[in-house]
């Protein structure tokens, strides 16, 4: 059996709403989603993700990509440790920075691409956002340059979504109401209005998850948030509807990749 790798170091940036982290992991990432825009570059190794276009592959030098909400995982190839850097950005930062070239939302149609360019642009970006001392001027032109090239080549005006059926869609409230809530299957079938087989099974059909993954990851995000807020990994874990902190870290590292304690001294 081979040995767990999962070595991540979250950076401090200079730019408030990015985030920057790297990562050296044989880790599988379960299906989960980020509030961020995130792009990054694989350094070594390989790994396969499920994404909304079916199953992808990148290896070291390929660009990654995810949007706001999108659901993905990623798989080491052979179970074997692979390195990457990460971006997040929060939405607000994307649109502010394309909004005059892009009109309305902008949304990223591939989770993976060759492309040298903008790998090159992202590790000029990377070392300026994570610099000892940082230039500033330095740090807006290469995340607009990195910006810019990334919507241009990978980039298109998000189109109006369809929305999950009206049964789904009512869980999916309740469940983003009140993340921090105890709610049972019965409740939320009884909710939609559909038996809890028919919700267990539209649920991960639509959203690619089940009723509790999704529960969970809105319970990070909520943790995440109040982390940043600089609430105590304890308090953040009662807030945020989790049993104990230790159920929260175990949820935090699952889907993040980095404990609360190291997520806090990096961003509160």
């Amino acid at each position: 059996m081979a040995l767990r790798v999962h070595d991540v170091k979250l950076h401090k940036t200079a730019l408030p709403g990015v985030e920057a982290m790297t990562l050296v992991s044989n880790h599988h990432f379960p299906r989960h989603s980020h509030e961020q825009f995130g792009i990054g570059v694989i350094a070594f190794g390989a790994q396969r993700s499920w994404s909304g276009v079916g199953s992808v592959s990148a290896a070291g030098g390929d660009v990654i990509m995810a949007n706001p909400g999108e659901i993905h995982d990623g798989t080491p190839v052979d179970g074997r440790a692979r390195g990457w850097r990460m971006i997040y950005l929060d939405p607000a930062i994307m649109a502010r920075e394309v909004r005059e070239e892009f009109v309305g939302p902008i949304e990223i149609v591939r989770p993976v691409a060759r492309d040298p360019l903008l790998a090159r642009h992202f590790a000029e970006l990377f070392a300026c956002l994570t610099a000892a001392q940082p230039d500033k001027l330095a740090g807006e032109e290469n995340l607009l340059r990195s910006l810019m090239c990334l919507v241009r080549q990978h980039g298109m005006a998000r189109p109006a979504p369809n929305g999950p059926s009206p049964c789904v869609a009512k869980a999916i409230q309740r469940l983003n109401s009140a993340p921090d809530a105890h709610v049972s299957l019965a409740e939320l079938a009884a909710l939609s209005g559909v038996s809890r087989f028919q919700l267990l099974r539209g649920f991960a059909r639509e959203v690619g998850i089940t009723p509790h993954a999704y529960l969970v990851q809105r319970r990070v995000r909520l943790a995440r948030r109040l982390l940043a807020d600089g609430q105590t990994p304890a308090h953040a874990a009662i807030l945020a509807g989790f049993a104990d902190q230790s159920h929260m870290t175990r949820a935090f590292v699952r889907q993040l990749g980095v404990t609360p304690s190291r997520y806090r001294a990096a961003v509160a």
